[in-house]
C-alpha cells in the first residue's frame, strides 16, 4: 500500500483542496441544518451547482452523462477532501448514487434522457423502495404487488424506512410482478412518481426525534410500463447494479474523526464540566477510541488500494462498513461518559448517542456485515 499521492494525485489534491477552501460556505461545513441528504435551502442549493458546475456531483458517472469519469483513486481523494472540510456528502442523494448508475447500465434511452439531467442538476430528489415491514435485510422476500393493466402496472403494498420519502419527488423501488416465481425471480424494478393518485407517506419518528425514515403506502398506484427499468421479472438483479466502486467509506472514518476532535475541544474548553477527576478511566477511552480511528482510516486505504489494482473489494468493504459503524456509537458513548450525569440532559450529546443507535442497522446490519466477512473472508459455512 503506498500512502503517498503520485504527482498527478496531489495536483488533484490541491485544486480540490482549493476549491473547498474558496467556495464552501463556513455555515455548510459546520452543518446548518439544511446540509443533509435531502437539504434544500438556498445555501444548499448553491453549493449543489458550483458542485454540478465541476462535474463533482457525480465523479463516478462517465462523462457523457454529466458525470466527472474520474478515476477510483481521484473519487477517493475527492471524497476524502470533502470529509476533511466539512462539506456535506453527497449532494446529489440516492439520484447519483445508486439510480444513475442503474441507469446508465439497463435504461432505455428514453430513461437516460427523461431522468439523468434532473439527478445531475439536483433538480429531482429520489428515494429508495427497498424494504417492508417483513422484507428487511432479506429484501427479496418483498410483497409489494405491481399487477399488468394495459400499458400500466397497477402498484399494491407498503415499504418501509424509506430515507427521504417525504421530500422525494420520485422512487425507484422492487416489486413482485410474478408472485408465482422464486423470490428472487419474480421481481421487477419500476421508477414511481411521488405525485401520483394512492401514494401516502407516513414519517417515523426515530428515537432520537428526527423523521429521517417513512412509510410509504401504494393503494391502485398506476405506474406506466415504460418506467420498468430492464426486462419484467428480472429487477433483482437489475436493482443489485453497483457501477459505483468507491466503498471505502473515506467519508465515514474522517467523520468518526472529526467528532472525536469536537469532544477534544469541548473537554479542553470546558474542564469544570468533564468528568476527568471523577472518572480516571476516560483518558484511556479518548485514547483507545483516537487508536480506533487511525485504523478506520486504514480500514479505508486498503479497501481504494484493491479498487485501484483492479480488485472489487468484497467482505473487505463489510470489515470497513461494520468498524466505522460501531465506531460511531463508541465515540457517541464517550461523549456521554465525559459529561457523566449532565449527558442525560437534551443536547448535542445524547441527541447524538440516540442517533447512533441506527448505524449499525443501516446500509446492511452488523449482523449481515459479519455473516459476509465470514463465508467470504473466512471460508466458513453458512450457518
Amino acid at each position: 500500500m503506498d500512502f503517498n499521492d503520485s504527482p498527478h494525485e496531489a495536483v488533484w489534491r490541491r485544486e480540490v483542496r482549493g476549491f473547498l477552501e474558496t467556495e464552501l460556505p463556513q455555515t455548510l461545513a459546520d452543518g446548518d441544518g439544511e446540509s443533509g441528504l435531502f437539504g434544500r435551502g438556498p445555501a444548499m442549493r448553491a453549493w449543489r451547482q458550483k458542485v454540478a458546475g465541476r462535474g463533482w456531483i457525480a465523479p463516478h458517472w462517465p462523462k457523457e452523462y454529466g458525470g466527472a469519469g474520474l478515476s477510483v483513486k481521484e473519487q477517493f481523494i475527492l471524497n476524502e477532501e470533502l470529509a476533511e472540510s466539512g462539506a456535506p456528502g453527497n449532494v446529489g442523494g440516492f439520484g447519483v448514487m445508486m439510480l444513475g448508475p442503474t441507469l446508465i447500465a439497463h435504461g432505455s434511452d428514453d430513461h437516460k434522457r427523461r431522468f439523468l439531467p434532473s439527478i445531475i442538476k439536483g433538480e429531482t430528489l429520489w428515494c429508495q423502495g427497498w424494504s417492508e415491514p417483513a422484507a428487511g435485510s432479506d429484501v427479496a422476500s418483498l410483497q409489494t404487488r405491481a399487477v399488468r393493466d394495459g400499458d400500466d402496472y397497477v402498484v399494491n403494498g407498503q415499504k418501509i424506512w424509506t430515507t427521504g420519502a417525504q421530500f422525494a419527488d420520485w422512487m425507484y423501488m422492487l416489486v413482485r410482478t410474478d408472485p408465482e416465481a422464486p423470490k428472487h425471480r419474480g421481481i421487477s424494478m419500476v421508477l414511481v412518481d411521488m405525485k401520483s393518485p394512492g401514494i401516502s407517506v407516513r414519517p417515523l419518528t426515530t428515537m432520537a426525534g428526527s423523521q429521517t425514515f417513512n412509510e410509504v403506502f401504494f393503494e391502485n398506484v398506476r405506474v406506466p410500463v415504460e418506467n420498468r427499468v430492464g426486462e419484467e421479472n428480472r429487477g433483482w438483479y437489475v436493482g443489485a447494479t453497483l457501477l459505483d466502486f468507491e466503498r471505502s467509506s473515506i467519508g465515514s472514518s474522517v467523520g468518526i474523526r472529526r467528532q472525536l476532535e469536537g469532544l477534544l475541544r469541548y473537554a479542553t474548553a470546558n474542564p469544570s464540566k468533564v468528568t476527568f477527576a471523577t472518572r480516571p478511566g476516560l483518558r484511556l477511552e479518548f485514547a483507545d477510541r483516537w487508536i480506533e480511528t487511525a485504523v478506520a482510516r486504514q480500514l479505508s486505504y486498503r479497501v481504494i488500494s484493491m479498487q485501484a489494482a483492479g480488485q472489487i473489494p468484497n467482505h473487505e468493504a463489510s470489515m470497513t462498513k461494520l468498524y466505522t459503524s460501531e465506531m460511531q456509537q463508541k465515540i457517541a458513548t464517550l461523549g456521554m461518559h465525559m459529561l457523566g450525569a449532565r449527558g442525560m440532559a437534551a443536547s448535542r450529546f445524547s441527541y447524538g448517542y440516540v442517533n447512533a443507535v441506527s448505524a449499525t442497522i443501516a446500509g446492511g446490519t452488523s449482523e449481515i456485515q459479519r455473516g459476509i466477512i465470514a463465508t467470504r473472508g473466512l471460508g466458513l459455512p453458512r450457518g
